[in-house]
């Protein structure tokens, strides 16, 4: 595949927001969003908890995991918050708002049961990231950056390219548009045979390194006993995969094979088919597969967890450099250890695109982007209650107010650092 002169078909999947795994990614950052939004009131408010510690959002830890299975949702974790917030109603209107509100769709938001396990973070893993090994080892001087740790170990990615307007690669841009677009004709009323759960899938034909046109679409949907699958495969094509493709400006090739609801019946879905749990689309996360994933997931962690942060940041970055022009593919790596405020390693793969040299870029980013969790935290404004909207249709390529990694305001600086301005 980096062979930018080779033709190659390659595929992407997304999920709707009703599919189990992505059910327990909604909770889970629900439930930090409810916390985040409760601690900022609580603080503002002038809050001191009984223990003597006030209120602040800066202090917040969470780690939240959710099981969905027939029934029932299991909710546990560990977080630390002076506020209090009600689990269950919070995962009963999770589930309200997806759409499984009644026994014949596989789930009632209303008779589920829901348990809740949350316990208190461990104070092992706390201390590093309250004060990390810089401060611990007279290190820090006077800088707030220096003396916030990372919340774990790990390597995370980030990744752009030019395939769409949002610097997405286009096989997991689409399928997200078809995703969102099956639950938006679910709940306009458009397609009523519709219920929560689904999947879609998008091949995209590259050739010399650019996409061509769109070879294969698979769409599975969960639907009603009533609706026969003609019909339905007809009504997928008009109201979702057409109207999708015509949007984003994206051609069907001549022969192209559409795919709708291959084993011809999915009646039974959601958390009764299939039992969800929280970090389990990680790739439908990111980039599809086409970029890099350091393993760790996102939903439910607090911006201390650099699994999430830094994940963030290192698609803002490549991003940046992409929309800077100064290459048409960009990768970039950044390590971290427990406690440690500086990155153990930052890298750039451009993949041959690169109109600079990478070592120039290398030394941009540097000198244009601090990679250090408090920095992170603080530029990208991460202790918001925004959560929830990432859970579902991507983390990446979606413009929105909330989504601060996706600006390309740093991408002049870069310019200016690689002496292109």
């Amino acid at each position: 595949m980096d062979d930018l002169h080779d033709s190659y078909l390659f595929t992407s999947e997304s999920v709707t927001e009703g599919h189990p795994d992505k059910v327990c990614d909604q909770i889970s950052d629900a439930i930090l969003d409810a916390i985040l939004a409760k601690e900022t009131e609580l603080a503002a408010s002038g809050y001191i908890a009984p223990s003597g510690q006030p209120a602040d959002p800066a202090q917040v830890r969470c780690a939240c995991e959710t099981m969905a299975t027939t029934g029932m949702v299991i909710v546990t974790g560990e977080i630390r918050t002076q506020a209090y917030v009600d689990v269950p109603a919070i995962v009963r209107e999770v589930l309200r708002d997806i759409g499984y509100d009644r026994a014949k769709y596989g789930f009632d938001c209303d008779t589920c049961g829901v348990l809740n396990a949350i316990h208190d973070q461990s104070p092992d893993i706390a201390q590093g990231v309250d004060e990390s090994w810089e401060a611990q080892h007279g290190l820090a001087d006077d800088d707030p950056y220096e003396r916030v740790g990372a919340g774990d170990q790990g390597m995370m990615f980030g990744y752009a390219c030019d395939d769409t307007p949002t610097l997405m690669p286009m096989p997991v841009y689409l399928a997200h548009r078809l995703a969102e677009r099956l639950t938006e004709v679910r709940k306009d009323g458009s397609m009523p045979h519709l219920r929560p759960d689904g999947k879609t899938q998008v091949s995209v034909r590259y050739a010399d390194g650019r996409p061509v046109h769109v070879e294969k679409v698979v769409v599975s949907t969960q639907h009603s006993e009533e609706i026969a699958h003609d019909d339905l495969r007809t009504q997928i094509i008009e109201n979702v995969i057409d109207p999708v493709l015509a949007r984003e400006g994206v051609a069907l090739a001549e022969d192209a094979e559409i795919h709708v609801n291959p084993t011809g019946r999915f009646v039974i879905g959601g958390p009764m088919g299939d039992a969800g749990l929280t970090g389990r689309k990680i790739i439908v996360d990111t980039y599809g597969g086409m970029g890099r994933h350091g393993g760790g997931a996102f939903s439910g962690k607090d911006c201390t967890k650099v699994d999430r942060s830094a994940a963030y940041a290192a698609r803002w970055v490549a991003k940046n450099v992409v929309a800077a022009g100064l290459a048409r593919r960009c990768e970039v790596q950044v390590a971290y250890a427990i406690g440690m405020a500086k990155p153990v390693s930052v890298m750039v793969d451009t993949f041959g695109t690169n109109e600079v040299p990478e070592v120039d870029i290398m030394a941009a980013i540097e000198a244009v982007f601090d990679l250090r969790p408090g920095a992170i935290v603080d530029e990208l404004d991460l202790r918001r209650p925004i959560y929830r909207k990432t859970a579902a249709y991507g983390h990446f390529g979606r413009e929105l107010p909330e989504f601060t990694w996706e600006r390309t305001d740093k991408a002049d600086d870069l310019r200016k650092a690689c002496g292109l301005a």
